[in-house]
């Protein structure tokens, strides 16, 4: 029945246009001639496969005269309005675009390797817009409406979705698709020039090391992306609890259970957020916890469990720089409803987080680490940073990139001697003087 109303949900505005070169037309004259009964027996492409061929030959019974792109453009539109989320469907199916952002019928935008730019696609009209948002949302049993005008869900691919509409969205329905990129490894990553391979090591040994590690920066600068490359160095023979908003992190270990939150239903209850999964965790017996993003009162939860022997644990966290990130994580952490002095908090933060990693998102739209700093403070002191990487970045180039030098800085004697205590080497060139490599630099 679930196909039966999308297809016959798609076909509601085929009065529109009579048009024989219209969408709305051919998707009428298909629901017209499919066995809705028969479809429902197929998995998703051979749906896809079928609609594909019964389009086809409408059109060579009945259809206007096409060249063969046009005729191929054509049925790919129907099927995707029968079946997918119509316009949005070839943004979907672009490994390249890494978020569309819909802010109303005529004014869609894509991210490509880093860069915003508006597309030519359009909806027909809102109704249109608001069909895609409808299926969307039920896909998880969930309504937008003027009562519920903001939802999250996800797409059965995994794409994450946010959608707004008015009265809050004033230019009109709003859909933001987050895709989640392919997983990279350090060694990638330092290939992108994120960071030099000098500075993937030490945050190697860092990790088998168990140093309780943040990783911090701004929207869009690639934190979960790098969380998942950091977790690779994990034991395999470790059991790690991971907890997100959304299932995005994609570890290769074994040993792995996957949590994530749920919002609350229709009726507002049933929610289970981030704070419930992190005390559920410390039941589970885990030798690491990943917390894809802290913000809000998980953050207390996240603190005492680094402190009570689940060293080697992994979180983001939004912030401007490695100082901002110890202070946004002090804010976070008194948001609990368990009044605690700031200097307790402050403690906690001092004796639980060893290392700040934050990334920057430049005026290219390349993604790297910004700067990496040591807590080193203790007890009830002011939060201190000992640096260990900074990237100096100069005026944007000729060529349109970002240019620069990644600034390396010796490890505090007693930092050096935890990670060779664990068994782990220090790159060299953290053990001796200030190092500089220009971005781009054999190392």
């Amino acid at each position: 029945m679930g196909l039966r109303n999308r297809l016959y949900e798609t076909s509601q505005n085929a009065r529109e246009s009579a048009d024989r070169n219209s969408v709305s037309h051919w998707r009428q004259r298909l629901l017209s001639e499919v066995n809705l009964d028969d479809l429902a027996k197929l998995s998703m492409q051979q749906r896809r496969i079928r609609l594909e061929k019964v389009v086809g030959h409408l059109l060579s019974r009945e259809g206007p005269v096409l060249s063969d792109r046009e005729r191929s453009a054509l049925i790919r539109r129907v099927v995707d309005e029968a079946l997918g989320l119509g316009v949005l469907e070839p943004l979907l199916a672009d490994d390249s675009v890494t978020e569309i952002m819909v802010n109303g019928p005529d004014d869609i935008y894509v991210e490509r390797a880093g860069r915003v730019e508006k597309i030519t696609t359009t909806f027909a009209n809102e109704n249109q817009l608001m069909q895609t948002i409808d299926r969307i949302v039920s896909q998880v049993n969930r309504r937008v409406d003027e009562s519920s005008p903001m939802v999250d869900a996800r797409l059965p691919s995994g794409e994450r979705v946010n959608v707004i509409i008015p009265p809050l969205a004033l230019t009109g329905p709003t859909i933001t698709i987050r895709r989640f990129p392919k997983p990279f490894t350090i060694k990638q990553l330092a290939a992108k020039g994120s960071l030099d391979e000098h500075t993937a090591a030490l945050l190697a040994a860092f990790v088998r090391a168990r140093f309780n590690i943040i990783i911090a920066g701004g929207t869009g600068s690639g934190k979960t992306t790098f969380l998942n490359a950091l977790s690779a160095f994990a034991p395999n023979s470790e059991r790690i609890i991971t907890i997100e908003d959304s299932a995005e992190l994609q570890l290769q270990q074994d040993h792995v259970i996957r949590l994530e939150s749920r919002p609350p239903n229709m009726e507002g209850a049933g929610q289970v957020t981030i704070r419930d999964l992190v005390r559920n965790s410390l039941r589970m017996r885990p030798d690491r916890i990943i917390i894809g993003e802290v913000r809000g009162a998980e953050t207390l939860d996240m603190l005492q469990a680094m402190n009570t022997g689940h060293d080697g644990s992994l979180a983001t966290v939004h912030a401007n720089s490695a100082d901002d990130a110890v202070y946004r994580l002090l804010t976070l952490a008194s948001m609990s409803e368990v009044k605690i002095p700031f200097e307790a908090i402050q403690d906690q933060i001092n004796a639980a987080v060893d290392v700040i990693v934050h990334l920057s998102r430049y005026a290219d739209g390349s993604r790297r680490v910004g700067e990496i700093g040591v807590v080193t403070s203790s007890r009830r002191e002011a939060f201190k940073l000992s640096p260990v990487l900074r990237f100096e970045a100069q005026p944007l180039g000729p060529d349109g990139r970002v240019h620069g030098e990644f600034h390396r800085f010796p490890l505090l004697d007693h930092i050096a001697q935890r990670v060779t205590n664990a068994g782990e080497t220090i790159p060299p060139v953290f053990t001796g003087a200030p190092t500089r490599t220009p971005l781009g630099a054999a190392p």
